[in-house]
């Protein structure tokens, strides 16, 4: 996967690049019943040294699922990064979550 097709930002080991995706991808919005990476609330992920930093969003910043989704993303990257690596979410809302931030899977299923 190159640079141009990520579905957001990743700066850090090439090899670990894939796994982050595949990882963030396997978290589930439970309202959606869509990954995450496809409702578009993955902003961008950083790994460098001991450190994996997450910057993400949600649909709204009253989002009853908030702390389950962030729980789901600390296990899922503590899967595949390397052992000791630290995973910090930062939930942030600029921009705002718009629709337009999913992806053409996701609105397809949506039916928008």
């Amino acid at each position: 996967m190159d640079d141009n097709t990520l579905p957001f930002p990743y700066d850090g080991p090439p090899q670990l690049q894939q796994p982050v995706v595949d990882a963030l991808t396997r978290v589930v919005d439970p309202e959606l019943a869509l990954s995450i990476v496809d409702v578009g609330l993955v902003y961008g992920v950083t790994v460098a040294g001991d450190r994996a930093q997450v910057r993400m969003t949600m649909t709204t910043a009253a989002c009853p699922v908030a702390d389950l989704i962030v729980e789901e993303v600390e296990h899922e990257l503590g899967r595949v990064l390397p052992e000791g690596c630290a995973v910090e979410v930062e939930l942030c809302w600029e921009p705002a979550w718009t629709p337009d931030m999913m992806s053409a899977r996701a609105r397809r299923f949506m039916g928008w």
